[in-house]
């Protein structure tokens, strides 16, 4: 027996709904494993500001801060004229659903680069917890209730940091972790800690200290914590002040520590007294790649090592000429990828360094990390436009899409939706 055509056609919508992949949630800076990889499809490769915008929302104020989503919430963070900073929530479909003054004081950092909303914020769907530049820490639910709020510089040292503190928070088992490199003068006093705390409390678990030798502004830095995992193996990886460190989960406790990122006994390299780090290391099984700063070298190491490994032959993989000094690199499918600050692809095998090729893309200052989607790497530039290049051992522009403001925050993916942070608007880009 034949079926009623609107029979058929309730049959086919129900197919098509029950094959729908649920929306994989964007819970913090680097996305859902902190790697910038997304594993969402059918995302759009073309937009403009009337082409694929499923939605924008003015915001109050500039900020280089990327959001994060959870279900149908989006967070991010904001000044406005008053020069208080922000935490929102929007939904998915524009609407801003609340906001909170987290603290007041703003201050921009280098005129056009940044303020002190660039940290971003992190969620697990019950809290968001959000960390401001002035060292407000601040953890609120997904409602926009206060649970705990405190000043770190009260408990870990007045912050001393060139261009404000940027560095993002990891959320792990409900613990957060911070680094706090900062300070400057004589390395007894000087403060350079890592510390983890009770995410529904803000009680502080464990503190270690973090000593090197740097000088300088390199005793600065800029980066954001990332959390290795392999299997049962987790390690966070605070980075900066000339080194890269492993620290046990459990109780901060240093496991090895690499460096060779700020040469001391290179003559065509000398020592360089402004290397402060600002790109965070990346990721994936048995392998960490880390970037250094202007001219200096990208190192792959080994996860598995113990103490001092920077002149450990079976731990240090390789090292690359060039680093890509702000944005934090990507590891998929064997490949390395740099998108260098003025606009360079360089794709470098993960296992032997080897240059797989190195292209120019949009020739601006990128400050923004690149995110891999749907076979794509989303390159943005500070003017806002986004290089889309088709990933892999061969480069294919894909396309090159301009919104025409201003950007330093990274894309997020979620939904089948790319969200855009200009420092004017959040664009929702979704196609049809």
């Amino acid at each position: 027996m034949r079926r009623p055509l609107a029979s058929c056609l309730l049959l086919s919508v129900f197919c098509l709904i029950s094959r729908t992949v649920p929306a994989e949630d964007w819970p913090s800076w680097r996305g859902p494993s902190g790697t910038g990889i997304s594993s969402e499809t059918n995302l759009p490769t073309e937009w403009s500001p009337e082409k694929n915008v499923a939605w924008k929302l003015a915001l109050p104020g500039p900020a280089g801060a990327t959001p994060v989503v959870w279900g149908n919430q989006i967070f991010l963070t904001s000044v406005n004229d008053a020069g208080e900073l922000l935490l929102m929530s929007v939904d998915t479909s524009g609407k801003v659903q609340w906001q909170q003054v987290v603290a007041s004081g703003n201050q921009n950092a280098r005129g056009d680069e940044g303020n002190s909303a660039s940290p971003s914020p992190v969620t697990d769907g019950r809290h968001v917890w959000t960390f401001m530049g002035e060292g407000t820490l601040a953890c609120y639910t997904v409602t926009g209730q206060q649970v705990w709020k405190q000043n770190v510089q009260d408990a870990y040292g007045k912050f001393s940091i060139q261009f404000g503190m940027s560095s993002t928070p990891v959320l792990e088992d409900g613990k957060l972790f911070l680094q706090l490199i900062h300070g400057e003068g004589n390395p007894q006093t000087r403060e350079a800690v890592v510390v983890a705390l009770d995410g529904l409390t803000g009680k502080q678990i464990w503190k270690v200290d973090r000593p090197s030798d740097a000088e300088a502004e390199n005793e600065h830095s800029y980066a954001s914590p990332v959390l290795y995992r392999d299997g049962s193996t987790k390690l966070l990886l605070s980075h900066g002040a000339d080194v890269i460190v492993a620290h046990d989960l459990r109780d901060g406790h240093e496991v090895w520590r690499c460096g060779g990122l700020n040469r001391r006994d290179d003559t065509l390299l000398p020592y360089d007294p402004t290397l402060r780090f600002v790109a965070s290391p990346a990721v994936a099984p048995g392998l960490i790649v880390v970037p250094s700063a202007k001219q200096h070298p990208v190192i792959a190491i080994r996860p598995d090592g113990q103490g001092d490994i920077t002149n450990v032959a079976d731990k240090k993989v390789w090292s690359w000429k060039r680093t890509p000094d702000v944005p934090s690199p990507i590891i998929h499918e064997g490949l390395v990828y740099l998108c260098m600050e003025n606009g360079n692809l360089t794709v470098l095998e993960a296992e032997s360094g080897k240059e797989v090729y190195s292209q120019a893309t949009h020739r601006q200052r990128h400050r923004a990390s690149p995110v891999w989607a749907d076979n794509k790497l989303y390159l943005t530039a500070r003017d806002g436009r986004v290089t889309v290049v088709q990933s892999g051992r061969e480069f294919k522009s894909l396309a090159t899409n301009d919104l025409g403001e201003d950007q330093s925050a990274s894309p997020v993916i979620s939904g089948g939706t790319i969200y855009l942070r200009t420092f004017k608007t959040l664009w929702a880009i979704r196609g049809k």
